[in-house]
This record gives C-alpha cells, structure tokens and sequence, in this order.
C-alpha cells in the first residue's frame, strides 16, 4: 500500500480542515494567552448549553453577550494582514489596536443591553440622563450613533479578517444603496435615501439589522447544534457512522466509494459543515477508493459531493436552515421533514454515478475479512447513538430546536463519560466545546454583517424592486423563446412555465457566481430576499423558494474555480483540485435538478398543504427514475460502454423523467425502455458469445 492510499492521521486531517475551511488563518498565540483564549472559548460554550436547558436570556441581552464574546475572540485570534512585521504595541504577540477593536465592539454590542431601560442619575454634580431604548427608537441618541457607527465598522473587519473582502464589500455597496438613493442611475432603484442616524438606527437597533434574526438563530440554536456535533463526534458516533456504512455499502460493486457516501449522508445528520464532512470521513474513504482503483481525483469528488449533502441533510442541516425556520415562522422539524427527499435525491444520484463508473472500470467491492461483522459493529457503537436519538425525539416532540441540542449534549456528555466501550475523556470533552466554541465565531461575524444588508433591503424595499427586475427580464426572455417553441406539444414550454424556469435559472446562476467569495449562510440570507418576491409572483410557495436558493447556494461548494470541499478532497487525494472540483460537480446533476423540481411539483416537499400522495409518489419516484437514467447517460456505461448518441437519448430521457408531468414521463419511457431493452440484450448475446 502506497503513502497516498493509507489513511491520514488526525493532526494532517486537522491541518487540511482549517486549509479549506472559509476562515482565513488564525495568528499563532502566546502559549499563556492560547490557553486563556481556550478556556474563554469553553465558557463562552458552556454560557449556551447552560442557558438552552435553563431558559436564554431576554433577546437584546443574549446576542449582545454573544456578539461581544465573537468580537473579542476574532481580534485576538486573526490579524490585520498574514505576515507582516511584529507590533510594536502588543499585549501577549496581539497588538493593542485589536485589543481596543475587540473591547469598543464588546463594549458597543453590550451598550443595548446597558441602556435599554435608560437611566438618570448625577455624577461630580453633572446629570447624566438617557430615555429607554424604546423612547430612543428612530431618534437615537448621539451616543447611540457613536457606538452603532463603531459596531458597524467593527463587524465589518471581523467579516473581512475572517473570510476576506467579498462580503464586506457586497455589505458596503448595500450600505451605498441605502445612503445615496437620489444617485442610483436607474429608475426601479432610485429612492429618497436616508441619513446616517436613521441609518444606524435601523442597523443597531434591535429586531433587525445586526441584532436581527440572523444573529439571533446563530446565538440560540446553531450554536447549540454545532456544539452537539462537536461532541458528538468525540463520543464515538462518527466511528460508528463509517462502520456501519461499511457493513451496509462495502461488499458491492465500488465497495469504498459507496461507503464514502453513505458515510458522509449519515455524517451529515450531525454536521452543517461540507469541509469538515469531507475531513471527518473522507481521511479514511478516499484512501481506500484510491486502493481499490478509482482515480484520485474521481475519489476525492466522490466524498466532496457527498459531504457537501450535509447542509441539507436532516435533522442537523446547515446554520441557513434554522434562519429559514425563522423567517418562515416554521418549526425546524417542518423545515427537516421538507428536506428529507431532496437530500436522498442527491446521495441517489451520487450512488448511481459511482455505481456504473465502478462497473466501468471492473472494480470490486471490500474484501470479506475488511469489512467488520454488523453484531460486533453495533455491540461496540450502539451507545454512541443514544444522543441522536435523544435529540430527535425532543426535536419531533415540538420543542424547541435549543432545547432539543441541551438534551443531545447532555446526553452526549453523560454516555461519554460512563460508555466503558468508548469512553470519552474529560480533556476530549474540553476539546470539544473548545472546538464548538471555536467554530461559532466566523458565523457569527458573517450574520451580524448580512443583518446590515437585511436592514438595508427592509429600509429601502429593495427586494421587491430586484424581484420585479428577475421576473421582468425573465418574461421578456420568454417571449422570444415561447414564439419559436411553441409548437411543441404539451405544457412545458408555455409562456409562464418559461418565465418561471428562467427566473429560478437567473437566481441560481446569481447563487453560483455570489458562492464563489460569500459563505453559503450569507448568499442564502442576500438572494432569498429578492427570490421571495420574485417567485412569490410565479406561484412557487415560499418553502420551495428558500430550499431553491439554499440548495444553490450549497452547490458552489463544488463548482469551479471555488469549491473549498472539493479542495479539501483533493488534498487528501493527494491529486488536481480542478479535476478534483469537476468530478463533483457532475456527480452533484441530482442537486443542480431537484430544486428545479421541488419549485415545479411542491409534492415533492411533503409537508405542504394539499399534497396528496399520488402527487408526492409520482413527483418522487419519476424523479428518482430520472436520476438513475442521467448516471448511466453521465457515465456513459450500463452493462457494456454506450455510444454517445444513446448517451445523449438517455440524458434527454432522464431530464424528462426529472420534470414534473405525466406528458414528460410517457416520453422518457418511450425513450428509454427500448434502449434499455437493447442493452440488456446484446449484453447476454455477448457473454454468451463470449461463454462459446
């Protein structure tokens, strides 16, 4: 076995995680202040899992706590630039600039909280007064605007130490928008503009802007989910995730590939993150793809496309899901349920490809003594996954998506400790709310920038007028379109199905463009306000609207020329990072398809009034059919090689299953099963020749 097929250690899978990870590198810290930054870090951790089982405090109190403990950490944790000289003023290697960075942006995310019944009282005979913040609401105080400019400006060098400029420049151009209306050099975006105080107002204030719902979900349940993950893991449940996964996938036909992906779909039930997906199992799959024969790159885009599924993938999807369940006033079960078949498509059409591409190259399955008894697999993990279960039973229960995490923690912690099969230790325990701790920071920052964009949308109604301008482009394009289409039969290509498939096709290519430099929580944030009106208009309900741009947004994860997951993949792959990335791009079709699907045949989402179960089986299952016929036309073999006009019959065929429709789905039949037929047959003539 060569170097590249053997499985990396923790320390090089660490190293790869935080390579690929959207943060930007973190400063290397005095040991002293390392370890006091690491025990804030666990408190800071603790102060959430606490507060989740006892009861959060009042909003403007608990997301100023946790912005505050965000600000600080970031400061001290990422410089102004990579390299450079030491500072000259510095406090523990980290200069005194970034201290007072960290502290007036503590000081002015804590001010809410301070001021918000307002005070009266006389200093050195000077009377000091300030009315209650609602009194102060849309006529701040000068003070207010002082530490509201300062905390803008201070979230914006978080965002950009932490991920770079593409966001706090998107934010500054919002910022623009809202401040020189007047000047806009186009009609639809012209508007009366507003003054810097009513601007901070709208942005500092609580109930939107920085303290809007984006900060709020990310400080009371993402948070506690990312925590669960953390422990999770220390605890033995993504172990037990691969084990079984082996049981289950690693006999067949491209045993390790079909692990790698069952593996990362059930990694994905507790982590929101692709890069971390692909680390976590990856370090062990595509090592072992590479053994059995797949090309590295082909093996590192297998377990990117798997693992960028883990945002979708229910019940613990990415940060922007529980955002959705707040802007839609749903509770996240609802929003994990609707997902449910959406993400099984995707891992479908993951397996398909790696099935017929295995067959391609004649690979075989894991051999019997590598693949370990199911018994011995569930007798040594089975405790590992009370957690889980834990977790869905309060979440399912109805109630809270918080209070659901305290229970999963709680019960992560106490079977850690006591499971003599895998015991966790008490420094494994530290590690992981370090690591939970840790991990809320960038989404911290990368929320309480987009909460500025969410005040300018709303202060301006933008969205309505970049809704109207998607929608109007669309129609415009369709015309032209429906007059040279018109003469096919059916009702796929009227002028409002055209209109509506170009509108959702304008917003996913804004969600592929945008995902190459803004996290996926923040594009979701950015485009699902102009998608909601803009679909709103074509009759698509607002769940399949905000899974659209979601699903989309999470595509880019593996689109050329930035796709971090992909990256990450081929590092451990040890191969190219563009072969790498466009392997699992197109082992991604069912994921850039279903969206399309779900918007045409809301069925598909199940929980959605006046679905009917003819209408979720035939959405669903024609779908699936259709996923199945793409792979063999991708792959170009079924049980020999295709010629590439049948490939490109099958591909039209499968893209027929895929649209709703009973039109559609008599067509691809009509396609496929006579080539299908074909196949088969002069398959058994030849094994038969071959046999004689």
């Amino acid at each position: 076995m060569t170097a590249a097929e053997q499985p990396i250690d923790e320390r090089r899978a660490r190293q790869i995680e935080e390579e690929f990870e959207a943060e930007r590198p973190a400063r290397q810290l005095a040991p002293a202040l390392s370890k006091v930054l690491a025990l804030g870090l666990v408190l800071f951790a603790i102060y959430h899992y606490v507060t989740a089982g006892t009861g959060i405090p009042v909003d403007y109190w608990h997301m100023g706590i946790h912005l505050s403990g965000v600000l600080v950490a970031l400061f001290v944790l990422y410089p102004r630039a990579a390299g450079g000289r030491p500072p000259r003023l510095a406090i523990a290697g980290v200069p005194l600039s970034d201290w007072a960075l960290g502290l007036v942006g503590a000081a002015s995310a804590l001010w809410i909280g301070f001021s918000w019944e307002g005070f009266d009282f006389t200093v050195l005979g000077h009377r000091v007064r300030l009315a209650e913040q609602a009194m102060r609401q849309g006529d701040p105080a000068t003070i207010d605007i002082v530490l509201g400019t300062a905390l803008i400006a201070i979230v914006l060098e978080a965002t950009r130490r932490v991920i770079g400029w593409v966001l706090p420049i998107i934010v500054m151009v919002f910022v623009g928008f809202a401040l020189f209306g007047p000047y806009m050099p186009f009609n639809i975006l012209k508007h009366p503009g507003v003054h810097w105080g009513q601007f901070v107002n709208n942005v500092y204030f609580p109930a939107e802007g920085i303290f809007g719902i984006p900060l709020w979900v990310v400080s009371t349940v993402v948070f506690h989910f990312v925590l669960f993950g953390a422990v999770a893991q220390k605890m033995g449940l993504g172990r037990l995730f691969v084990d079984l996964s082996t049981v289950v996938a690693g006999r067949f036909v491209g045993g390790p590939a079909k692990v790698s992906v069952v593996s990362s779909a059930l990694f994905g039930t507790i982590s929101g993150s692709a890069v971390a997906n692909v680390v976590s199992t990856g370090s062990l799959t595509i090592p072992n793809m590479k053994r059995l024969g797949y090309p590295g790159h082909f093996a590192g885009g297998v377990e990117a496309a798997a693992s960028a599924g883990g945002q979708v993938t229910p019940p613990i999807m990415g940060a922007a899901a529980f955002i959705m369940a707040e802007y839609l006033a749903l509770p996240y079960s609802t929003i994990a349920l609707a997902a449910t078949v959406p993400a099984l498509m995707h891992y479908l059409g993951v397996l398909v490809i790696v099935h017929f591409e295995a067959k391609r190259l004649g690979l075989s399955g894991e051999r019997a003594e590598d693949i370990p008894r199911l018994g011995d697999v569930l007798r040594r993990g089975w405790p590992s996954a009370i957690p889980l279960g834990v977790l869905l039973y309060v979440l399912f229960s109805g109630y809270t998506a918080y209070m659901a995490a305290f229970w999963g923690i709680t019960a992560c912690i106490v079977i850690g400790l006591v499971n003599p099969m895998h015991r966790m230790t008490p420094r494994q325990l530290f590690d992981a709310f370090l690591e939970g701790g840790r991990s809320a920071l960038a989404v911290g920052a990368i929320c309480a920038a987009v909460g500025i964009v969410i005040a300018v949308i709303t202060l301006t109604g933008l969205a309505f007028r970049m809704g109207f301008m998607v929608t109007s482009a669309a129609q415009d394009i369709a015309r032209g379109l429906h007059a040279v289409l018109a003469f096919v039969p059916g009702d796929i290509f009227t002028l409002k199905e055209l209109t509506r498939f170009l509108s959702m096709l304008f917003i996913g290519i804004a969600c592929l463009l945008m995902g190459a430099g803004v996290p996926t929580t923040a594009l979701y944030i950015m485009l699902v306000t102009v998608a909601q009106p803009a679909f709103t208009n074509l009759g698509i309900p607002p769940l399949a609207t905000h899974l659209f741009v979601l699903y989309y947004g999470i595509i880019s994860e593996v689109t050329p020329p930035v796709c971090t997951s992909a990256y990450a993949a081929a590092a451990i792959a040890n191969s190219n990072p563009w072969k790498t990335g466009f392997a699992a791009f197109r082992l991604s079709n069912a994921k850039i398809m279903v969206p399309f699907v779900f918007c045409y045949s809301p069925a598909m989402l199940i929980v959605l009034p006046g679905t009917t179960w003819a209408d979720f089986l035939q959405t669903t299952l024609t779908c699936a059919a259709g996923v199945f016929v793409l792979g063999m036309a991708f792959t170009g073999y079924v049980n020999r090689p295709i010629a590439m006009a049948l490939r490109l019959l099958l591909g039209f065929a499968g893209l027929m299953l895929v649209v709703p429709g009973t039109y559609t789905d008599l067509l691809a039949v009509a396609i496929v099963v006579p080539i299908l037929g074909w196949l088969l047959l002069s398959g058994r003539k030849g094994t038969a020749a071959r046999a004689g």
